[in-house]
């Protein structure tokens, strides 16, 4: 079970911890704190979309059986007539 002393701060712990956060970064950089964050958090979301979408389409690739190209004709071959230096050769041998 969840302990009573630990959970989420509540509305004056809030004050607080902005306090601290004004202290350590200044008022001047908290607006550029923001918009970094935001900026991560498109970026992370952007990302893992883009990962169940790859997922998704793995799943969908899998469930498919591939599909064998049609068989090609070759055309006939016809026999290689011997170059004429074979055809020397074989004279001088035989």
């Amino acid at each position: 079970m969840l302990n009573p002393m630990i959970g989420m701060p509540q509305g004056a712990e809030w004050l607080v911890i902005l306090a601290i956060v004004v202290l350590v970064f200044g008022a001047a950089k908290l607006p550029d704190l923001a918009r970094g964050t935001g900026q991560a958090l498109r970026i992370f979301k952007a990302e893992t979309k883009g990962l169940r979408d790859d997922d998704e389409d793995d799943v969908k690739d899998t469930t498919t059986p591939p599909v064998a190209p049609p068989p090609v004709e070759l055309p006939p071959t016809t026999p290689e007539q011997p170059q004429a230096e074979d055809r020397q050769a074989d004279k001088n041998n035989g």
